[in-house]
């Protein structure tokens, strides 16, 4: 019988063996593409193979685990391909334009303090600040200590310009907020909604029912006498997150068994449940907000629709600002 640890060895090398072969399939399909290993020029700089294999690389795991066939995953592939193709070209051209001279200015620059910063994050979140490491991976990627802080200015310029241009999109009017939650209410129906609290007595050797039943009397008059019921859940409880007051937070129908949605759900907002007994032990139910299945209403989600339209506004923003910086760019595709 073969060991247990063979069957994981072999586990690993077949999964190994697929990645290299989607891999290979990657690298493959580029060079069949793109014969002289160029990809594009995008103004000064030449974007090859390699380029485009170091940004598709990382990402083979996740399309080989949503594809359902070879031929699928050779799709996934090229349109990822096509996709990075696209977004190095934009990376250019943006960089282009944070660079560009305006009314006689010198050309704009990132301050090398910046670059040295990122720079040490790295050295210390990738390579446990052993510089050896570092350079053994500038070296394994035949790229230079120069070269690397070039990439390193040109991906703070590249978030800096794409934050620019988020940042331009980031108030919605209250009209256009109205207009969106009228024309889609149904997104945002919701179930009925319990924010719970719960006290666990759990059984122990010995303990009956009645006793489990006395020990929630004397809470339950506590409560109703005015003590909070997240003072009493720290108290009393047995459950492990008896040190947030018990809290559960916000539960659907739906997220609950029956032996405690059917009297949970039964409460008003500030009431509590008889006790439940179980053979497990004894439960108390708190209401500490109730959110009835409907539409919610506008102030609900007003905070939610603006994200919604920012995402949105971007998108648009900046499609229409990469597509004059193409039309600008100088680009030529192999």
């Amino acid at each position: 019988m073969m060991h247990p640890r063979s069957f994981v060895l072999l586990a690993l090398a077949a999964a190994s063996a697929t990645l290299a072969r989607a891999q290979s399939a990657s690298n493959g399909d580029l060079n069949q593409r793109f014969a002289n290993g160029i990809v594009a020029v995008a103004e000064d700089k030449i974007i090859t193979v390699a380029d485009v294999n170091r940004e598709v690389y990382p990402l083979i795991p996740q399309l080989q685990r949503e594809a359902k066939s070879d031929a699928e995953l050779n799709q996934k592939i090229e349109q990822l391909q096509d996709s990075v193709i696209q977004d190095l070209i934009d990376r250019v051209l943006i960089i282009k334009e944070f660079r560009k001279k305006k009314d006689g200015d010198n050309e704009r620059q990132i301050p090398q303090s910046y670059i040295d910063s990122e720079i040490a994050n790295r050295l210390s979140d990738q390579f446990d600040n052993d510089r050896s490491k570092f350079l053994a991976y500038l070296r394994s990627r035949g790229t230079t200590i120069r070269e690397y802080r070039k990439e390193i200015e040109e991906e703070i310029i590249y978030h800096y310009m794409e934050g620019q241009q988020r940042k331009s999109q980031s108030v919605v009017s209250p009209v256009r907020i109205e207009t969106f939650y009228n024309e889609n209410k149904d997104q945002f129906y919701q179930e009925d909604k319990v924010h719970m609290r719960m006290i666990q007595l759990t059984r122990t050797d010995g303990e009956t029912d009645e006793t489990l039943k006395a020990q929630a009397a004397v809470i339950i008059d506590r409560f109703h006498k005015g003590e909070k019921f997240e003072d009493l859940a720290k108290e009393f409880s047995r459950a492990g997150n008896r040190a947030k007051g018990g809290d559960w937070g916000l539960q659907k129908r739906s997220d609950l068994l029956p032996a405690y949605s059917e009297p949970l759900f039964a409460l008003k907002k500030g009431e509590i449940t008889d006790p439940i007994i179980l053979p497990e032990g004894l439960f108390i139910l708190y209401a500490e907000d109730r959110k009835y299945a409907g539409i919610q209403s506008i102030d609900e989600v007003r905070d939610q629709i603006e994200r919604i339209l920012v995402t949105q506004m971007s998108h648009t923003t900046q499609e229409r600002w990469l597509e004059r910086l193409r039309r600008n760019g100088y680009v030529k595709h192999y």
